[in-house]
C-alpha cells in the first residue's frame, strides 16, 4: 500500500498534528513559556527583542491545542492574540519536570 494511502487510512494530517503536539519546536516552547507569567496566560505578540512572533509559530500552537484565540484587535485584525490552554500548561509542566529530573540526576554523585 502506498504511503499516501496509508496516511489517508489512518487519519492523515490529524495524526501528523498529534505527533507534532508531542514535540514542540524550540520557537514554540519559547512562545508558550512566555504565557506562564502573564495574567490569564496571555501569549505575547512580540519577542524579547521587540520582533513580532512568527504567525506560523502561533498557528502551529493553535493547531496543536496549546494556545487558543483570546481577543480580536479591531485595529490590527491580523494580530493573533492568544492565551495558553490547559493542554499548553500541561505540556510545559511535563517538560519542566523532565528538565528538573535531568538536572537532578546529573548532579547526583555515586559514593562508594
Amino acid at each position: 500500500m502506498p504511503a499516501d494511502a496509508r496516511r489517508a487510512r489512518r487519519g492523515g494530517d490529524d495524526q501528523d498534528r498529534q505527533a507534532s503536539a508531542r514535540r514542540p519546536s524550540a520557537a514554540q516552547l519559547r512562545y508558550l513559556e512566555r504565557g506562564l507569567g502573564q495574567p490569564g496566560g496571555k501569549l505575547p505578540l512580540f519577542d524579547d527583542e521587540g520582533q513580532r512572533i512568527d504567525p506560523r509559530t502561533i498557528r502551529a500552537c493553535l493547531d496543536a491545542g496549546w494556545a487558543e484565540p483570546w481577543a480580536r484587535n479591531p485595529i490590527k485584525p491580523d494580530w493573533l492574540v492568544c492565551r495558553l490552554t490547559t493542554t499548553g500548561r500541561a505540556l510545559l509542566a511535563r517538560r519542566r519536570g523532565r528538565v528538573r529530573r535531568v538536572r537532578n540526576s546529573s548532579s547526583d554523585t555515586v559514593k562508594s
